[in-house]
């Protein structure tokens, strides 16, 4: 190993007859990319393990996956929150990587292209980024849900530089945890999915590997995995193929906590019926108050979002009902309605890495701005609920 790549954070583990360097990587670096490249060109390893799933790999390597969705099926199936949670730390890494001009993960393909040049066996480690992403929705409380994934979109909106020798500071934690760093408060909640969770997956594998024969294995993975990936790998994980049945489960969360949307609105429409009770005056004006407060900020996410003045409409007359039926969301009605009026071209699903790297980009590219109408008009229809909700049980019991 150069000195160049002694400076590359790593660690050589021996497991049976099986040697296994796992090498620290920053995604966004030059310096990592160079020394992965370096590494699988030295001819010390058989095989090759990087983080990555398989969905991650197949985006990777064959760009025109993203031109093959199909939008509205997106939408119907429920995955919008997800696809648009990934694109959007992935323009986090576009960004960064556009500063210093790299390409984003290019440690990785420096690893797939090498393995691929000297015809060595490539193993996919990593548990797949959607049930990573649904694990940490489980583990964080209900309330703070909506606010936690809001910071994905920080990245959109800073412009700020950053310096190389932070992007080189990666090396000491996660892609994923550096999006989320802003909300420390979330940390414990969000620290076992994200990092330890997929520790313990990676080292699995890699002790799958290991067992299976293997003789030489380069491991490429984010430096903030290395401690975790070490202490697992040398302690040993117990019943290993239940253990990754198991971390590749979405748990069901609280029976109880599925329920507190239905009751919230059984406790607004109370208000209503007490409301008509009292007065029809009453009744009616806590009505046009739902109405305008659901309606009205269902509206403006959608205005925000630069939908189109008939999806403004429709989240304005979809929400103050959308709101009172716990398993349909305004996304549902507005995403599908901007969708059909502003049908998505190929060259919008082309760009759709691209343009997500800017808050322009998400607005003025038709399938990145139907993601975002259907998070914004959402985002208003659960604000106006509340707001709407509470003041009318305040004027009613009080």
């Amino acid at each position: 190993m150069s000195s160049q790549d002694a400076a590359q954070p790593h660690v050589d583990i021996k497991l049976g007859a099986c040697h296994v360097r796992v090498l620290g990587t920053a995604h966004v670096s030059r310096a990592s990319a160079e020394a992965v490249a370096r590494e699988i060109e030295s001819g010390d390893y058989d095989e090759v393990a990087i983080e990555l799933c398989v969905n991650r790999h197949r985006g990777m390597v064959d760009p025109d996956t993203l031109e093959r969705m199909d939008l509205f099926e997106v939408i119907r199936s429920g995955k919008v929150p997800m696809i648009t949670a990934m694109l959007a730390m992935s323009a986090f890494q576009q960004r960064i990587a556009e500063q210093f001009g790299i390409e984003p993960g290019a440690e990785m393909r420096a690893a797939i292209e090498g393995a691929r040049s000297r015809d060595l066996k490539l193993h996919l480690i990593d548990r797949d980024i959607g049930t990573t992403l649904r694990r940490i929705y489980r583990n964080v409380p209900w309330y703070k849900r909506m606010y936690l994934f809001s910071g994905l979109f920080a990245s959109i909106i800073v412009d700020d530089e950053i310096p190389e020798e932070e992007i080189e500071a990666l090396k000491e934690g996660d892609l994923l945890e550096s999006t989320f760093a802003q909300f420390a408060d979330n940390a414990h909640q969000i620290y076992q999915p994200l990092i330890d969770e997929r520790d313990q997956y990676m080292a699995a594998h890699l002790l799958d590997i290991a067992d299976s024969g293997a003789r030489r294995v380069l491991a490429v993975v984010g430096a903030g995995h290395l401690k975790g990936i070490q202490r697992y790998l040398e302690a040993g994980i117990a019943e290993r193929a239940a253990r990754l049945r198991e971390l590749d489960t979405v748990p069901t969360g609280a029976s109880w906590v599925k329920h507190i949307p239905t009751l919230l609105v059984l406790l607004f429409v109370a208000g209503f019926v007490v409301g008509f009770m009292r007065s029809p005056a009453l009744g009616w004006s806590l009505v046009m108050q739902w109405i305008f407060i659901t309606g009205g900020l269902a509206a403006l996410g959608t205005l925000v979002a630069g939908g189109h003045v008939l999806t403004i409409l429709s989240a304005f007359l979809g929400a103050p009902l959308t709101t009172l039926h716990p398993a349909i969301g305004i996304g549902m009605v507005t995403a599908p309605v901007e969708a059909w009026i502003r049908k998505p071209t190929v060259a919008d699903f082309r760009k759709l890495r691209k343009d997500t790297t800017s808050l322009s980009g998400w607005r003025h590219n038709r399938v990145a701005r139907t993601f975002l109408v259907f998070f914004l008009s959402s985002l208003g229809a659960a604000s106006g609920t509340y707001i709407a909700g509470f003041r009318i049980i305040h004027q009613v019991f009080h």
